[in-house]
């Protein structure tokens, strides 16, 4: 069955825990200094959630944010996918709690981890063929990570790095020449270890246990790995999305690339051959926040001016796993959304889970 309507992001929501924790900060907790974070990572301040604050909570923030964004309620909306390495419990899902406080009532849900940094993509995906399908016409996939309590604070690598934080995509059906055009995944397992949450018990020089608050599970990071890995190879996979679809890199407005480090992006961008200024980076006020990264992105560049319906944009992320996803995105104006839907007036439109389908031939 040939769809006849693309799929378009509608609407971006973020939220950001208040508490800033500097590189100041952070001279006090770890055997670092603020000019070594800011020369070799790039990052000045990143946001903490607060005590009691969960995953949930910042992705219910994040998806009310873009439900308003819309001009909708979180009530219109029909499925909701939380993209995840950190959920508030093992089981239900964190989708379920997002859904319970955003007041999405009605709505499905269920959670993705993707790997946490690439599930800016990754999961975008999943949440994007759910809406071509037809089987959901409104889809918010929440990307949302508390990864500062996956941190020793003993292990300078990653506590340097990361950051909490989170993202609403919200989907809909659009016009077939605006939208998500085309995607590219990709993992490497040979490169398993670069980047993981680990279990394993850890001790002090006293002998007593450390814990992160996800009890034996510490994030580690090969930095070097990673930066191999992203600055050798991200550019070439971009490039491969872009000769599939017959453009090059001066057809595109925007590159909104994942923030792992300042200088990782910088090296994606050179390597692609196209100046800085066609990017936009938070990760210097934000830290790496997971999941999050691009749809923050995207955000900046939204408010910034920096991102117009019309223009081209290359999503791309990459991290553990090793894995990496890339996505072309024909960026939606409002006029794009004015689908068609059968469903509406005709209960035949209805799929199994009693949502309306959109037009499709």
């Amino acid at each position: 069955m040939r769809t006849t309507y693309s799929v378009g992001i509608r609407a971006i929501g973020s939220y950001l825990p208040e508490k800033v924790l500097s590189n100041s900060d952070l001279e006090e907790i770890l055997l670092t200094r603020d000019d070594w974070i800011r020369e070799n990572i790039g990052v000045e301040t990143r946001r903490v959630a607060a005590d009691g604050e969960g995953t949930s909570d910042l992705g219910a923030r994040a998806l009310e944010d873009a439900c308003a964004r819309a001009g909708i309620t979180p009530a219109d909306v029909d499925l909701v996918i939380c993209g995840t390495y950190t959920p508030d419990n093992m089981a239900p899902p964190t989708a379920m709690l997002i859904i319970e406080k955003a007041g999405a009532t009605g709505a499905t849900g269920f959670d993705v981890n993707s790997g946490a940094c690439p599930g800016s993509v990754f999961a975008l995906d999943v949440g994007a063929k759910y809406v071509e399908s037809g089987a959901f016409r409104r889809v918010a996939v929440v990307m949302a990570d508390v990864s500062t309590r996956t941190l020793d604070w003993h292990d300078v690598g990653p506590a340097v790095i990361f950051g909490d934080g989170a993202a609403c995509y919200l989907l809909e059906p659009c016009t077939p020449d605006a939208g998500i055009r085309s995607t590219l995944l990709r993992s490497d397992p040979s490169r398993y270890d670069a980047v993981r949450v680990a279990r394993e018990e850890r001790t002090s020089r006293d002998g007593l246990p450390r814990r992160s608050a996800f009890g034996d599970n510490f994030a580690q990071l090969n930095g070097a790995a990673v930066r191999s890995f992203a600055v050798g190879e991200v550019p070439g996979f971009i490039g491969e999305l872009l000769d599939d679809e017959g453009l090059s890199t001066a057809d595109i407005d925007l590159f909104a690339l994942h923030q792992a480090n300042l200088h990782i992006v910088h090296g994606i961008m050179d390597g692609l051959g196209v100046s800085r200024d066609r990017t936009v980076t938070n990760v210097q006020r934000y830290g790496n926040t997971s999941g999050a990264s691009v749809p923050l992105v995207l955000r900046e560049a939204l408010d910034t001016g920096r991102l117009a319906p019309g223009d081209l944009v290359v999503l791309a992320a990459f991290g553990s796993g090793l894995s990496l996803g890339t996505m072309l995105v024909r960026w939606c104006g409002e006029e794009d959304f004015a689908v068609r839907d059968p469903g509406a007036e005709e209960p035949a439109g209805r799929t199994g889970s009693g949502r309306k389908r959109v037009d499709a031939a």
